[in-house]
């Protein structure tokens, strides 16, 4: 998941989107679990962010709701429980190959989660999973995903909030 949606170009519009479409964008949900001033995040194992770290999430199965996935999802890749309490924030993510051609779009739905239980292990298709404290995100150390650190902070502030 390399780049977020781009303005407009000199080939927007219904030809520009004829020739891109491959397939449906894929709906994909992402756990934002924020405790004691950090956020659980996974280091990915696989392609496209190999080694980037990211929330913790997943595709939805068909007829699978929203809540449900995001709970397996954080599940089988953390090995944390949360109530997924609402959507905060979604994001256009556009998977390009070298030549820049689109390979896949995925739409992630971001869901502020409530932590209950567990400590984080990884699995599935995470390399690592850890607490992360939120100020870290802020230096260039640290490897992310497009867009981590703003939903990291925005989740944090939602929490606080409740």
């Amino acid at each position: 998941m390399t780049s977020p949606a781009a303005a407009p170009g000199p080939l927007s519009g219904p030809i520009a989107a004829s020739n891109t479409r491959k397939a449906a964008p894929i709906a994909a949900t992402i756990a934002a679990v924020i405790r004691d001033g950090h956020v659980l995040l996974v280091r990915r194992a696989n392609p496209p962010d190999e080694n980037c770290w990211a929330f913790p999430g997943g595709k939805i199965n068909a007829g699978e709701p929203l809540e449900a996935a995001t709970a397996r999802e954080l599940l089988e890749e953390t090995g944390v429980v949360a109530e997924p309490l609402h959507v905060f924030d979604a994001v256009d993510v556009f998977d390009r190959d070298d030549t820049g051609a689109l390979r896949r779009h995925f739409i992630l739905i971001a869901m502020l989660c409530r932590w209950q239980s567990g400590e984080p292990v990884a699995g599935d298709d995470a390399r690592d999973a850890r607490w992360i404290a939120l100020a870290d995100l802020e230096g260039h150390e640290l490897a992310t995903s497009f867009g981590v650190a703003r939903l990291a902070r925005k989740a944090a502030a939602l929490m606080a909030a409740s």
